[in-house]
């Protein structure tokens, strides 16, 4: 059963990354009132690029991806060279499930600038969302190279080292995520699996209370605690914590299954 169990987590990991492949609301830069501003600087300097382009990722924090879009249009139709603004609306369009454009705007944002490593990392994304994890690797391994301080570089390369079951070189990958950005549940999640998966459930069972600590309403960091908790044997806890990923998430696989076998247990 352990190493079913050890599945379960494993699968629950390669989950983890959705919240990290969406283009997350900073509600400072994504406000109506910050919008309004960049709209002030867009009329007084309306034939500038990169006012549109800062608002359209304004825009596109704050989920308005319509509106993202044709500010990204605007500051490519201004200067068809703006590499940053084909990487930026890449996500947009990646957000939205158009995949085939998205991919387009990132091959010409690294046509434009081979050293861009943001684009790298959003087409990287783009290909392990389509299970081209070769590929995938190949463009997070770029983005590495030229020194990147994206924290998303590491923490994906190791989901798919993780996958390859090199659960050592995912540790110092999830650990090289957590240095660059110690504020983020998910390279937690992703380190403790792989503790697991080398038997090591100390380490994994603190960086899941670190990732709960980081953000409480993570159904899968519950979860991956419950998982410990069961192999301790500790079913009353483990049921818990079970209980409250699915709180959070009622259609959550791996507390589902963890929480049928512990009350079968119990």
């Amino acid at each position: 059963m352990a190493l079913a169990v050890v599945s379960t987590l494993a699968l629950s990991g390669c989950q983890s990354v959705k919240s990290d492949d969406v283009m997350r609301v900073e509600r400072a830069q994504g406000s109506e009132q910050n919008i309004a501003s960049l709209s002030s600087v867009i009329a007084a300097n309306p034939s500038d690029p990169e006012g549109y382009n800062v608002r359209g990722s304004a825009y596109g924090r704050a989920g308005e991806f319509r509106r993202a879009l044709a500010d990204f249009d605007q500051a490519i139709k201004l200067n068809p060279r703006f590499y940053q603004a084909y990487a930026n609306r890449g996500l947009v369009y990646r957000n939205t499930g158009d995949q085939k454009a998205a991919l387009a705007d990132y091959n010409t944002a690294l046509q434009l600038n081979a050293s861009y490593d943001v684009a790298y990392i959003g087409r990287g994304n783009l290909y392990r969302q389509a299970g081209q994890l070769d590929a995938a690797f190949n463009d997070f391994n770029r983005a590495i190279q030229l020194d990147t301080a994206d924290p998303r570089a590491y923490h994906n390369r190791g989901l798919i080292y993780q996958a390859r079951k090199q659960h050592d070189r995912a540790i110092d990958d999830f650990s090289k995520a957590i240095s660059l950005s110690p504020s983020s549940p998910e390279p937690y999640n992703g380190r403790g699996i792989s503790y697991v998966a080398l038997n090591d459930d100390d380490n994994a069972f603190a960086d899941f209370n670190n990732a709960i600590s980081l953000n409480d309403k993570i159904a899968e960091s519950w979860s991956n605690q419950g998982l410990i908790y069961e192999r301790r044997g500790d079913l009353k806890k483990a049921q818990r914590s079970y209980s409250h990923a699915l709180s959070l998430d009622r259609n959550y696989q791996p507390a589902i299954a963890g929480l049928a076998r512990v009350k079968a247990g119990a």
